[in-house]
């Protein structure tokens, strides 16, 4: 059985019971928190040429745009809601297979759920829960480091999942998505590179092309069989090193959503372990940054990839959020690390790029390729005092969660930056809904609540 199809199978075999009690309760918080950066994403600049260039797609108002009024052709919808929720890097992810599944998965299946409907909050639960399966699964079959921008390439594929399922889609037409998504996939680490804008876009127009994928998938002709083994399928040509077969033999069996992490800060993932471990340091120890001679943060070799890039004097807000340190730096002025930190006059704080040029990122020579940690967080004072932080797995991972006062805060948080005004008392009444999923008969319940 090809790769496609033990994944079609899974897609559409999996059913609400199969699923134990941490994966139904994870999906919960995470679509949750999905929604909140989501709309906190909403009025991130470029937002509103977006979503008009996005009306221009089609004529037909089907689904709604998170912190917005607006509604859009199903594939607009998707493409819009993707973009927000990663444009500020504060999305949840998978880290062993660094994917940010949910930015692709939950705008496809619920841009689809609103066309389609009334989907139940339990084959929401289970579109999401299988989706996130498909895109960790081929983020963790890869044994090299990234060539190309997974959370995009992967996640697609898990939108396709998502989405199809929603659908109902037959086996053989899911199998038939996936090979449609191939043709389209796409996205590069060349804007992570450069912290260039493009990079959440990539998101975006992989969840768009799962949309198109599977409305191709109900013709009947036969695309590429071997989607992901085959010498120029997927894996071959996005991951050239990689190894799948355990994995396959796990699906069904562990859900990948109950390992997700959630973000605490709004920035790179790569960047949290020195954004806390800074925080930590100012605390125990009671300094002023003025007093700060020197950081360094010695981290797995993806890390100094991903964010040990040099600080700018005027970064773009997408070069900021990868940049350990302007990060650590705003989080050693502050105490924490905002929004606000990447907007405006806050990006060319004299005082914010001074103590970024005494903050340094080096390699520990970790020989895993995908590791975010251990990481350790050294200061060193004008005084000579020496303070030291480490930690081996990063706040908000699976073994150290957020509790559900900070899950409820960040999400609380998120939803004052909405680019339109939402009912102050979808709030709390979200909240509640995304609280009893299981027992919801129409998802738009929720997506209601979601529009200004």
């Amino acid at each position: 059985m090809s790769i496609a199809a033990r994944f079609a199978a899974h897609a559409i075999g999996a059913r609400f019971d199969d699923l134990p009690p941490a994966a139904v309760e994870r999906a919960k918080v995470f679509i949750l928190d999905s929604f909140g950066v989501g709309i906190a994403g909403s009025s991130v600049t470029h937002g509103d040429a977006l979503c008009g260039i996005a009306a221009r797609w089609g004529d037909r108002a089907e689904a709604r745009v998170w912190g917005r009024a607006t509604r859009l052709p199903a594939a607009g919808a998707a493409f819009v809601n993707a973009w927000q929720m990663h444009n500020q890097e504060f999305d949840c992810l998978h880290e062993g297979a660094v994917v940010h599944a949910m930015a692709s998965v939950l705008p496809a299946a619920l841009a689809v759920a609103e066309t389609r409907g009334p989907i139940s909050g339990r084959d929401l639960i289970v579109a999401v829960a299988v989706g996130c399966d498909i895109a960790a699964t081929l983020g963790l079959a890869a044994s090299a480091g990234m060539r190309f921008f997974r959370p995009a390439t992967a996640g697609g594929f898990g939108a396709v999942a998502a989405a199809g399922r929603v659908l109902g889609l037959d086996q053989a037409a899911l199998e038939r998505a996936f090979a449609f998504q191939l043709a389209q996939a796409s996205g590069t680490m060349q804007p992570h590179l450069e912290g260039s804008a493009i990079l959440p876009m990539q998101v975006a127009l992989n969840a768009r092309a799962a949309l198109t994928a599977c409305e191709l998938a109900t013709l009947d002709l036969v695309p590429s069989r071997h989607v992901f083994e085959g010498p120029f399928g997927y894996l071959a040509l996005f991951e050239s090193a990689w190894e799948i077969g355990p994995l396959l033999d796990e699906l069904g069996r562990r859900w990948r959503i109950a390992e997700f992490s959630h973000k605490p800060y709004p920035a790179g993932r790569a960047t949290h372990g020195g954004i806390e471990g800074a925080t930590v340091l100012r605390t125990e120890g009671g300094f002023e940054p003025t007093d700060i001679e020197d950081v360094c943060i010695s981290a797995p070799p993806l890390i100094v990839r991903l964010v040990g890039r040099p600080d700018l004097p005027a970064p773009e807000p997408s070069y900021a959020r990868l940049c350990m340190a302007y990060v650590v730096a705003k989080a050693l002025q502050h105490g924490a690390l905002d929004f606000t930190h990447f907007r405006g006059v806050a990006l060319t704080d004299p005082a914010t790029h001074l103590l970024a040029a005494r903050v340094r990122t080096e390699s520990d020579g970790n020989p895993d390729p995908n590791a975010l940690a251990p990481q350790t967080v050294s200061v060193r004072l004008t005084d000579g005092t020496a303070l030291t932080w480490r930690c081996v797995s990063m706040l908000a991972s699976p073994s150290r969660p957020l509790d559900r006062a900070a899950h409820l805060d960040k999400f609380r948080r998120c939803w004052q930056f909405a680019a339109e005004p939402l009912p102050p008392d979808n709030r709390e009444r979200l909240i509640g809904v995304a609280d009893r999923l299981e027992t919801v008969g129409d998802v738009r319940e929720l997506t209601r609540l979601l529009a200004a």
